[in-house]
């Protein structure tokens, strides 16, 4: 099975991998959400099966709760975690400085929620992920269904005086109907295409009515495992300014590959 593993799926796998590296017996870990993520659940889930890990994981969302109970990780809310060690999640773009955009899987939330009640983040993601400057992903802003064409137009508005290159804004639908959050609300994406000052508009656009939170996950990221399509990673700790470089060797796990969430 691993040997047919395309190298998207396989740069995905070794850095979910690796990034169990940094769980320890007796951690609560927030889980993340989205196709990298369920890898890391997976892996996670092995080693509970497996090598009788202890650990207690808070979901980012219903869709990664669910998943965590299908492979064997004791699940428990925010709240009562209070706190956690660590937070291992994906994301759908990062610069040199680790910040980052997220929210491609909806769930970008829950996901600042559980981050900011860490000890540490860290982010598992394969090479393309990686940006000079952020923006090309569309970035998502979660806001609530009342009046929400209203808080669209002060957005625009809002965003000619940005430095942005684009400013085009699209309701996320599902098939016919909008998309809806775990939390109930609505997710616009904002095609900006490169932003300036990020730091700027994330705090900009919290202060529009209606928006609840954006995708921009500024100084929250500590740790990003990058993974290769070749099984190469590095772990670039932006607390420590150090890159380490490894290789992951794995073999068939009918348990790891079967029936993956993407």
């Amino acid at each position: 099975m691993a040997g047919e593993l395309s190298p998207i799926d396989t740069a995905k796998f070794v850095a979910a991998k690796r990034a169990c590296d940094f769980v320890e017996n007796g951690m609560k870990v927030g889980l993340g959400t989205g196709s990298t993520a369920a890898w890391l659940v997976r892996c996670l889930g092995e080693m509970v099966r497996e090598d009788g890990l202890l650990i207690k994981g808070v979901p980012t969302s219903a869709r990664t709760a669910a998943l965590a109970r299908d492979v064997g990780i004791e699940v428990m809310s925010l709240d009562e975690a209070k706190w956690l060690d660590l937070t291992i999640d994906g994301a759908d773009e990062f610069d040199g400085d680790l910040n980052l955009i997220k929210g491609g899987g909806g769930a970008l939330l829950q996901e600042k929620i559980v981050a900011t009640a860490s000890d540490q983040m860290l982010v598992i993601a394969d090479i393309s992920k990686q940006v000079d400057t952020l923006g090309a992903f569309p970035l998502p802003v979660e806001l609530i269904p009342f009046g929400w064409q209203t808080s669209k137009a002060l957005i625009e508005e809002m965003l000619s005086a940005m430095d942005v290159l684009g400013q085009r804004t699209s309701l996320r639908m599902n098939g016919d109907a909008p998309f809806v959050t775990d939390e109930g609300n609505h997710i616009l994406d904002l095609h900006l295409n490169r932003i300036g000052n990020a730091r700027q508009l994330a705090m900009t656009l919290n202060q529009i009515p209606g928006i609840v939170e954006n995708g921009l996950f500024m100084d929250i990221c500590d740790v990003v495992v990058v993974g290769y399509g070749d099984g190469r990673v590095e772990v670039r700790d932006i607390n420590d300014g150090t890159v380490q470089e490894d290789r992951i060797n794995f073999v068939e796990s009918d348990n790891l590959f079967f029936d993956l969430m993407d």
